[in-house]
């Protein structure tokens, strides 16, 4: 196993790396390390390290999602008004929407297997997104009008909702049976996650103004607590519980709404700490892709991604019917709202090591929009913001 975590961080550093020289996303290059080490191709990893991806992949979500609350502007949020609202959830829902009425007759698949797979393209990458949504916000382009502001905090609410969803689906999926306590526990679940969260977040941050410590240690203390509301979660017997990835997200909001110069500086160890969690979430996932299956589905899924964008945009564009964004600048929108990476790299296998009989199917969709879409849509921002939006004067 020590070879396997070795060549995992090594060659997938390296080809991020290279892949970043070449102008593409790094992620690309950590994929393609898995599906090459994977035991499709020259099978170098230990049988051990893929027995335990699922729950690695669970961490690095975890880290994505705390990252996410450390970082999100309520105060900007509230100030974009209806449309970052509507960002949240309506581009997601007319991409899964698209996948519904079209999967089933492009693909053969059942209606809940679309939906599954809706569930998890869904997402929109804060791994491509967001640093490019910084570099903008840097050199003040689209600024006058909180273009930037508004992509960021879309986007990752956006992934929380699809998350929700997938958890949804697939329980239904596997469960043989729809009830209505099942979908009456999805508001219900967003609202006590949410509840969870904040107490969880402001309790924490009591503790923090008490007790002195390292940021090093505070975060390890974060972590920790984080990766107990997943397992408090899961070891709740009822059908009515709390979505335990909200509330680690809302654990970060509450954090920085109380401290905010603490949550800066948490913020920053967390970016640290992903930078080893990236590589072992994309190698990992790339290494469980059967390059034989994505050849013999691949013409039918590739139509079915790009449809889906199709759908996406529009639902980028309905929400930003009203505002004072001008035709150039909506396009804009709709173009740095499609890449998908890092949600789908984190539950792209979870259907297949659930056994679901269309888990081949995801998985190979995931995989397949990460490799299209993200750099499609890094190469659409970086050619077209200087083009598209205003340079603000201030």
């Amino acid at each position: 196993m020590f070879l396997s975590i070795a060549l995992i961080l090594l060659v997938g550093m390296t080809m991020g790396w290279i892949c970043k020289k070449i102008k593409l996303p790094a992620l690309i290059g950590m994929l393609a390390t898995g599906i090459i080490l994977g035991p499709y191709v020259l099978d170098l990893l230990d049988p051990k390290i893929l027995d335990i991806s699922e729950e690695l992949r669970k961490i690095a979500l975890v880290i994505i999602l705390t990252r996410a609350g450390l970082g999100l502007d309520v105060k900007g949020l509230k100030k974009i008004g209806r449309p970052a609202i509507l960002m949240c959830f309506v581009p997601a829902s007319f991409e899964l929407a698209g996948m519904l009425l079209l999967a089933p007759r492009i693909l053969g698949v059942t209606y809940m297997e679309a939906a599954i797979m809706g569930a998890v393209l869904a997402a929109v990458s804060p791994a491509v997104v967001v640093p490019r949504m910084v570099k903008l916000t840097e050199e003040g382009y689209g600024m006058d009008k909180a273009i930037p502001q508004l992509i960021l905090a879309g986007a990752s609410v956006d992934d929380v909702y699809v998350i929700v969803l997938f958890t949804t689906f697939t329980g239904l999926a596997t469960g043989g049976s729809v009830s209505a306590i099942k979908f009456i526990n999805i508001p219900v679940s967003i609202i006590l996650g949410i509840a969870v969260g904040v107490g969880v977040g402001l309790l924490l941050n009591l503790f923090y103004t008490k007790c002195h410590m390292r940021d090093t240690v505070k975060v390890i203390i974060f972590l920790s607590i984080s990766l107990l509301l997943v397992a408090a979660e899961n070891a709740i017997p009822i059908e009515i519980t709390f979505a335990s990835l909200i509330s680690i997200m809302c654990v970060g909001i509450a954090l920085k709404q109380k401290n905010e110069p603490l949550a800066k500086r948490l913020s920053a160890k967390y970016n640290k700490l992903w930078v080893g969690a990236e590589v072992l979430l994309f190698v990992l996932v790339g290494a469980t892709v059967d390059i034989g299956y994505v050849k013999q589905a691949g013409v039918g899924v590739i139509l079915m991604i790009f449809a889906a964008l199709a759908f996406r945009m529009l639902g980028v564009f309905v929400s930003l019917i009203g505002t004072k964004l001008n035709v150039k600048e909506k396009l804009f929108t709709m173009m740095a709202y499609t890449p998908k990476a890092t949600v789908q790299a984190a539950i792209g296998g979870v259907a297949l090591e659930m056994g679901l009989a269309c888990g081949n199917m995801v998985l190979t969709l995931a995989v397949l929009a990460i490799i299209i879409t993200a750099p499609l849509g890094a190469f659409a921002i970086d050619i077209s913001y200087k083009k598209l939006l205003k340079k603000s004067e201030q």
